[in-house]
């Protein structure tokens, strides 16, 4: 249903700019905008776009001077354009289902008055889930796990025994929690795997994306601070300590024993080797490739991985080797000129 440009503006706090009046049908990103939508702008940058765009209005951020458009003034073009979309998109309301006669619960385990569990659904010994919980189909919960309150499991994701969530967590369909970890000793010509005694324990507030995998400790917990958010296809590796409000973007792998601080955030195909720890509010850049530790307050890239200045003067220095081949030729050229000149004047004053 079609609304007006003000009751958007009021939606969001925003400062209208434009009349009022104008109708918006629906909200869209600039590349797909169209006559009768709503878009928005983030930065100075992208307002040559916007004049190649249809859109009959644009939420934009208040630093910007309004655009030739009817357009809304807000301080954080995110959340409100968030909000709009929401609006004209409204999350589906999901009704408590209650445990599905389809699934399998355990006897022993200890589920909450009000948890849902959805058809195909396993739920193993001594499993206990807190209230308003959510376990989609598919899942696999194994023995022994201990899940918060307000937590969500989509589908076909599998804990591994033992297993802790922390209260209002999430996981993503197709992740595995607590699967044995890569650790081999060669015995007898064979490798044997080493003891797989431990768990996975996620604190409050974790998200971890789908087809994510954090094995289980050796002996102890591989554990997962309060407030992470991980992304999908991330390897987290055993008796790893990943700290609070930490950022691991998609592909990231961590090899075993590492740890971090807190407020780390790891760029897409990062990779850290084992045993090593990345201090508070680093950042590893995309495919950086980490082989000892990271101080504090450090952004670092590259293969291997060094400190940001550093590996930006080796990239220039790369950019020049054409150039600087040139030149070398250029040089042994002119110096293999100059001694024969040297060795004809020799040979002619004999």
């Amino acid at each position: 249903m079609a609304v007006t440009l003000a009751e958007l503006a009021d939606l969001v706090g925003g400062t209208l700019v434009g009349p009022g009046d104008l109708e918006i049908a629906g909200a869209a990103t600039l590349s797909t905008a169209g006559p009768r939508d709503i878009t928005f702008i983030d930065s100075i940058e992208r307002l040559p776009r916007l004049e190649q765009n249809p859109a009959a209005a644009v939420v934009v951020p208040r630093p910007i001077t309004p655009p030739p458009r009817p357009c809304v003034q807000v301080d954080d073009v995110h959340a409100a354009f968030a909000r709009i979309v929401g609006h004209f998109r409204p999350v589906r309301p999901q009704p408590r289902t209650g445990i599905s006669p389809a699934a399998m619960v355990s006897p022993s385990a200890h589920l909450a008055h009000d948890v849902d569990v959805h058809p195909g659904a396993t739920i193993g010994d001594d499993v206990t889930i807190g209230a308003c919980s959510t376990v989609h189909a598919g899942v696999r919960i194994m023995a022994g796990c201990r899940i918060g309150e307000n937590v969500t499991i989509f589908p076909n994701a599998v804990l591994y025994e033992n297993t802790i969530v922390g209260p209002r967590s999430v996981i993503h369909a197709n992740a595995v929690l607590g699967a044995y970890g890569f650790g081999y000793v060669l015995n007898g010509g064979k490798h044997q795997l080493s003891a797989q005694l431990g768990y996975v324990e996620l604190g409050a507030e974790v998200e971890v994306g789908a087809c994510t995998t954090i094995d289980r400790g050796t002996y102890g917990p591989t554990v997962i601070g309060e407030g992470t958010k991980i992304d999908n296809l991330v390897m987290i590796g055993h008796n790893c300590r990943i700290g609070r409000h930490n950022m691991l973007c998609s592909q990231v792998g961590i090899a075993g024993s590492t740890t971090t601080g807190e407020y780390v955030v790891m760029a897409g195909q990062a990779g850290v080797r084992d045993h090593v720890h990345i201090g508070d509010r680093a950042v590893l850049g995309a495919k950086a490739g980490v082989p000892n530790d990271v101080p504090a307050d450090t952004m670092v890239f590259g293969i291997p991985a060094r400190p940001e200045r550093e590996q930006k003067l080796i990239f220039a220095a790369i950019a020049r080797l054409p150039e600087l081949r040139r030149q070398l030729k250029t040089l042994v050229a002119t110096v293999a000129r100059l001694e024969g000149r040297h060795d004809h004047e020799q040979r002619t004053a004999a």
